[in-house]
């Protein structure tokens, strides 16, 4: 679970592969907890690098500002067409993979739908206005009007007790597409920018990748648990699982007595390592981390009592949860006030003292990673899903 000191942000968010960041701090965390010494600052310098000090200059030549460096993380579209941080080294992958998933027809009526084309010219509209700025979502519908036609903005698209313009049907294409990416925020408002460019990789290669990716970092895992995790068609996962298999590339293994895959050849533990040394011990994860996300079947994940605390309708990440020897053993909650933060945790079963000694440094990791001192709390936790 966790990396060693001084793994790089990125490298984490390539190994999970992805991570959640709908909620900011909880997508902090999931990358804090797994590298040692990592807080949200580094997160979000690498997000948002500033720029690196100028060389020093005669006193005739003054020295030009330097550029930023290029961000190594982008916090964009992902999976199920969810906020997520990405490597900026894996967009090649990422922006041929997603747009490959065949979808479902469009659920807005024909007069409110983009067609095709006129969908091409908004996602090409929106990264030209986005390249080397940061716009709030208004200046960026301006910019998008403007450069394609008064269609894109018409108010046709309810939303939030309010209406949307139509061109935002397509803002999520736009971010797996690699067109747009999220800027740091303008006071209380969300910025956006354009990722480094890339040129993708063929969409059959992304796709293939992608399920080893997910299979060394979630497997013995089936097509349709890949499928689930990505908000795939069953029958588009089954003809990639076909594929690797076929060339391979993964092989079918007895998981709890049913037919599972992995990475061929990925079978054993890192040496001198046994699988109880890997899951053994008490962990905090915060909401929707991708453990408990990608991780199947949920009934082993979250067993007895867990499954009904700690899922909400049969979805995980709604709650942060406790960890107990790799499986999900309780609830908890961080309230933050100022530079303290109460961290209270709910087991669903009694703790030994090592245990306790343990969630305690836990707790107190969390602190670090969100830059607050951290109290822990073992009690209740009162607040609902995804307080």
């Amino acid at each position: 679970m966790s990396a060693r000191t001084g793994t790089p942000v990125a490298d984490v968010a390539a190994t999970m592969p992805g991570v959640h960041a709908q909620v900011l701090s909880a997508a902090e965390l999931s990358v804090g907890l797994r590298a040692d010494g990592v807080t949200r600052a580094d997160v979000r310098s690498a997000l948002w690098p500033t720029a690196s000090p100028a060389a020093p200059a005669s006193p005739a030549t003054p020295a030009a500002p330097a550029a930023p460096p290029p961000p190594s993380l982008v916090k964009t579209h992902g999976p199920r067409g969810t906020v997520h941080l990405l490597p900026t080294p894996d967009l090649p992958m990422w922006c041929a993979a997603l747009p490959a998933i065949p979808t479902g027809a469009s659920a807005f009526p024909a007069d409110v739908r983009l067609t095709g084309e006129r969908a091409e010219q908004v996602v090409s509209a929106i990264g030209d206005a986005l390249e080397g700025t940061f716009l709030t979502i208004d200046e960026l519908g301006e910019e998008v009007v403007a450069r394609t036609g008064p269609w894109a903005g018409d108010l046709v698209m309810p939303a939030f007790q309010t209406m949307w313009p139509r061109w935002r049907q397509v803002l999520h294409r736009a971010g797996q597409c690699g067109a747009l990416s999220f800027g740091p925020n303008r006071g209380r408002k969300v910025t956006y920018t354009r990722p480094p460019h890339f040129t993708p990789l063929p969409p059959e290669e992304a796709s293939r990748l992608l399920v080893r990716r997910y299979l060394h970092a979630y497997g013995p895992a089936t097509p349709q648990h890949f499928a689930r995790w990505l908000a795939a068609p069953p029958g588009w996962a089954r003809s990639r699982y076909a594929e690797l298999a076929a060339a391979g590339d993964i092989e079918e293994v007895r998981f709890e007595g049913t037919p599972a895959w992995v990475v061929a050849g990925d079978t054993d533990f890192p040496a001198g390592q046994e699988r109880d040394e890997l899951t053994r011990g008490v962990r905090l994860l915060p909401y929707f981390d991708a453990y408990v996300i990608a991780a199947q079947p949920r009934e082993l994940l979250f067993p007895g009592a867990a499954y009904q605390r700690a899922l909400a309708g049969g979805q995980a990440g709604n709650f942060p949860v406790l960890l107990v020897d790799g499986v999900v053993a309780g609830v908890w909650h961080q309230r933050r006030r100022g530079r303290r933060t109460t961290v209270t945790v709910e087991p669903l079963g009694r703790l030994t003292a090592r245990q306790e000694r343990e969630l305690a440094a836990c707790a107190e990791r969390v602190g670090d990673v969100l830059e607050a001192a951290a109290e822990l709390v073992i009690g209740e936790v009162t607040v609902g899903a995804h307080a």
